[in-house]
């Protein structure tokens, strides 16, 4: 089944039952879903419903819903419009990564698979949207980090920022102003427990780095932790 052949609704679901664990979170119950979209928990169980009898997702009573693989194949198709629109407006339409969120929402239900694949060929087939997810590719398949770590939870050491979430546009617009992207460079320094995370952010990534070069510019900060929570990490070796 094709991401057109269901509704705009169904769409959405879908999207978002599939997203909620992509980063390690936990299945969304009707509640959240509920919460997610702003109705009732009562208008949440007539679409599982009807998701079910479409064979897109299993819903057991009071259990979170599962997609099953057509469901899977319909979400992971709106990922990739999804995360191809936001990297086609940030990078050829000039937007700002705290911005694009929301436009990608709506035209994502306009687009085509044809403009998709059109668009992924224009930018040169990226790996990862601006906030550092990854897109799927048209056959669905995408990488996994099941290896990352919030900045919230790291020890002290060396780290590269491989995604910031795109939940609160003044949380991406604040680490956009002290350098806190994907491919950046921080080291995590030791900090009191529950207070901010002290880091060194680093203006060059590490494969820009030439044989005997040092670590480039370097400014410290402090990061609250509600922050800190939407930044992921991996150890940089």
């Amino acid at each position: 089944m094709r991401a057109g052949e269901v509704s705009e609704v169904s769409q959405d679901y879908l999207k978002a039952i599939w997203s909620a664990q992509e980063w390690g979170g936990t299945p969304m119950t009707a509640t959240e879903l509920a919460n997610r979209f702003g109705t009732t928990k009562a208008n949440v169980t007539e679409v599982l419903k009807r998701l079910d009898e479409l064979g897109l997702i299993v819903r057991v009573p009071y259990r979170p819903p599962v997609l099953t693989s057509k469901g899977e194949t319909v979400a992971l198709s709106m990922v990739r419009r999804h995360r191809l629109l936001e990297t086609f407006l940030v990078e050829s339409l000039g937007y700002g990564w705290d911005e694009v969120h929301d436009e990608a929402e709506i035209l994502e239900h306009a687009a085509s698979d044809r403009l998709v694949d059109r668009i992924d060929a224009f930018l040169g087939r990226p790996q990862a949207d601006p906030h550092g997810d990854p897109i799927p590719g048209p056959d669905g398949k995408i990488e996994s980090h099941d290896s990352s770590l919030l900045l919230a939870e790291a020890e002290p050491g060396a780290y590269t920022v491989i995604r910031v979430s795109d939940a609160d546009p003044s949380v991406l617009a604040h680490l956009a102003e002290v350098g806190v992207r994907p491919g950046a460079r921080l080291d995590v320094a030791e900090g009191e427990d529950g207070g901010a995370v002290s880091i060194s952010v680093f203006s060059e990534p590490l494969e820009s780095e030439q044989p005997g070069a040092g670590k480039g510019d370097m400014k410290r900060i402090d990061v609250d932790r509600p922050v800190a929570s939407a930044v992921y990490l991996k150890a940089s070796g």
